[in-house]
């Protein structure tokens, strides 16, 4: 059991057995949800063969538009493994040809991921994909396991953070952890074949009728992190029940898009933009692990 538990900047303090309590509804046992070779992410991670990405069900934060809700704020078991079992499916991706082993949303299993990554080294990089929702303290037990940090900064103010994401602290916390993460891991490190090896990318989903946010996210970047570079997503997809949030309900327009991207360009930020096709239901990964990875 996870006594009194205190991972996320949440520090909810709920003892996690098996029954899944506290905010991010998990237990002590991991529970993932999908492991497989995924090509989607940025072309340095992503690479010819694709990321060998491992989908953790339950998470810290709960943002109200979350396109992976089916696995992070709803009743779904996802498939019990231990620290063993997962280092196993480590393994099993790479010999599949993944280039990297990507840990999407891991915050509140980051004990039981640890646990697995000092069982055996990986030969490929480690990814630690996230919110940017994390305690400084939880992320120092990662130094020297975790060799790329794919954060999320998602807001710039407390008002908006507080009515998607029930986080008003968000901002300040995200800033505080990517300043970890650079810490620990510095500005990117290519290789020879273009690949990402180690480092910190910021990504920033522009979310439609907040262009703004979107904006000052980007200048705080700019100020705080000026050598990381910035992965502008495009592809918004209404997901979930939004009818409280009618801003939400559509994806964002042409000119939205285009006003994030100059002001990117403006800023001089190194990094990505997103096509506007490379939107909808058919980049969200399915859920039915008999297409995934076994066990």
């Amino acid at each position: 059991m996870i006594a009194a538990c205190r991972l996320c900047p949440r520090k909810c303090g709920v003892s996690r057995g098996e029954t899944g309590e506290g905010l991010c509804r998990s237990g002590e046992t991991m529970r993932i949800a999908r492991a497989a070779l995924h090509l989607w992410e940025e072309p340095p991670i992503s690479g010819k063969n694709g990321s060998g990405t491992v989908f953790f069900t339950g998470c810290t934060l709960g943002c109200v538009f979350c396109q992976n809700g089916e696995i992070s704020r709803v009743p779904f078991p996802g498939q019990r493994v231990t620290p063993q079992e997962l280092s196993r499916i480590f393994f099993q991706l790479i010999a599949q040809g993944a280039h990297n082993i990507n840990l999407v949303t891991p915050t509140h299993f980051v004990p039981q991921i640890r646990q697995a990554l000092l069982l055996r080294r990986l030969p490929v990089p480690v990814v630690y994909n996230t919110s940017g929702y994390e305690r400084v303290e939880t992320l120092r037990a990662l130094e020297g396991l975790v060799d790329i940090y794919l954060p999320d900064y998602k807001y710039d103010g407390p008002d908006l953070a507080r009515k998607l994401s029930r986080a008003e602290d968000y901002p300040q916390t995200a800033r505080a952890a990517i300043a970890e993460m650079v810490r620990q891991v510095g500005a990117p490190v290519y290789g020879e074949d273009g690949l990402l090896k180690r480092g910190v990318f910021i990504r920033h989903l522009i979310l439609p009728g907040h262009t703004r946010n979107s904006i000052a996210c980007l200048e705080r970047i700019k100020r705080e992190f000026p050598n990381i570079p910035v992965s502008l997503m495009a592809q918004y997809t209404p997901c979930g029940d939004l009818s409280a949030f009618p801003e939400l309900q559509r994806p964002i327009t042409r000119r939205e898009q285009e006003k994030v991207e100059n002001a990117l360009f403006a800023l001089d930020l190194e990094g990505f933009t997103q096509e506007r096709k490379s939107r909808g239901t058919a980049y969200i990964p399915h859920w039915d692990r008999r297409d995934n990875t076994p066990l």
